[in-house]
């Protein structure tokens, strides 16, 4: 069992279980932590606590009112949050996930409001110990690179515990090697996909799933 005080840093791969039930607690808790994910590392936590999502920005020194990618287990999950009207849409992105592709989605009416913005970007990661997680928070999860603003992002984890342990209640690290490189980015809120930031996989691709 996982102890808050004597467990700081934890490997996944040793009591994957373990772990994640520790950071399904501290999710609920209103914590911030780092973990893994299918592309790079980065800092989580419940996007609807706004004490969480300030704490996020202040250790990132990052400007208050951007959005963060939101992970999600399914896209059953994801129709609690946006309004996808198009089943040509719900199609694509079935046919997408689980990918290093997020995509920035029309938000309905009560998140809308709630997140005080009217699209949020959504991924469903292809990753063991995020999936696993978010079945059992059956929330979204923010996902946001593990760096101070303009720096790049830290995806050692030697480097991330020496610039932010004091800062944050939990690191979860696997041993097992990443592509370390962040999600294609595309904005889905209109009727056609337009590339916001191209990453692992390619946008040419990923419009031929489009037609």
């Amino acid at each position: 069992m996982i102890k808050t005080k004597q467990v700081k840093k934890i490997n996944i791969d040793d009591n994957f279980n373990a772990a994640i039930s520790y950071a399904k607690k501290i999710y609920l808790e209103g914590k911030v932590f780092i973990y893994p994910t299918d592309t790079i590392y980065g800092f989580g936590a419940n996007p609807f606590n706004q004490d969480s999502i300030k704490r996020i920005n202040v250790i990132k020194q990052r400007e208050l009112g951007k959005m963060f990618i939101l992970l999600i287990s399914d896209v059953q999950t994801l129709q609690k949050y946006a309004d996808i009207r198009r089943e040509k849409h719900l199609d694509f992105l079935n046919s997408m996930w689980p990918n290093p592709i997020s995509f920035v989605l029309k938000l309905n009416d009560e998140t809308a409001e709630i997140f005080d913005s009217s699209t949020a970007a959504f991924r469903i990661p292809n990753n063991r110990f995020c999936l696993k997680l978010l079945k059992e928070i059956k929330m979204p999860l923010v996902s946001t690179s593990v760096n101070r603003s303009n720096n790049k992002p830290l995806n050692e984890i030697d480097l991330i515990e020496n610039e932010f342990d004091e800062e944050v209640d939990a690191i979860f690290y696997s041993a097992k090697k990443s592509f370390f490189t962040a999600s294609t980015l595309i904005d889905l809120s209109g009727r056609t996909p337009k590339l916001i930031r191209e990453g692992k996989i390619k946008f040419e691709d990923i419009l031929e799933k489009f037609k």
